[in-house]
């Protein structure tokens, strides 16, 4: 299955026009990696409104339901899970808390630090969000066969290992 002409291509075509020199290569699968991230971010977004939280939200409760039982974690993992900083989590943490999907409470094997558990109301909200969310990115998917599914995944892991692996030239 092949796709037609996209916006990605109009760009590539216009830099060939202007820069012959350039190899666009890099352009072409990264500007797509960059406009698919951006309209999936924004069908998740609408996916878990009508559960009354935002992906950034859908994040820390999903972190807490993967974690299994008793769905506990120190806002520090938290973070570091999210590659959040500290003041970022305390943002979420509290609105979470406000909305009764969390509790937190003092760590019983450290006096200084805190546990963040979900709630049963969390719990819920979670379960039904996450799956919200993935039938958004199944229906997305289902342009591709099983076989093209497994592929993408496969090269993109490796890109993205790659990209994890590689020092940052700026």
């Amino acid at each position: 299955m092949s796709a037609g002409k996209d916006p990605v291509d109009a760009i590539i075509g216009q830099w060939a026009a202007v820069r012959p020199d350039l190899d666009s290569r890099a352009m072409e699968v990264f500007g797509r990696i960059y406009r698919l991230s951006r309209t999936m971010g924004d069908r998740m977004e609408k996916a878990y409104q009508p559960y009354g939280i935002s992906r950034g939200e859908f994040d820390v409760l999903a972190t807490l339901r993967r974690s299994g039982e008793p769905y506990t974690l120190s806002p520090r993992q938290l973070s570091a899970t999210l590659m959040l900083t500290t003041g970022g989590m305390t943002g979420r943490l509290d609105k979470l808390e406000r909305a009764g999907l969390l509790r937190r409470s003092p760590d019983p094997h450290d006096r200084r630090g805190l546990q963040v558990t979900l709630t049963e109301k969390g719990l819920d909200v979670i379960d039904r969000a996450v799956g919200a969310g993935l039938a958004v990115q199944t229906e997305a998917l289902s342009r591709l066969n099983d076989e093209q599914a497994g592929q993408l995944a496969d090269l993109l892991r490796e890109l993205l290992a790659g990209t994890l692996e590689a020092p940052h030239r700026a």
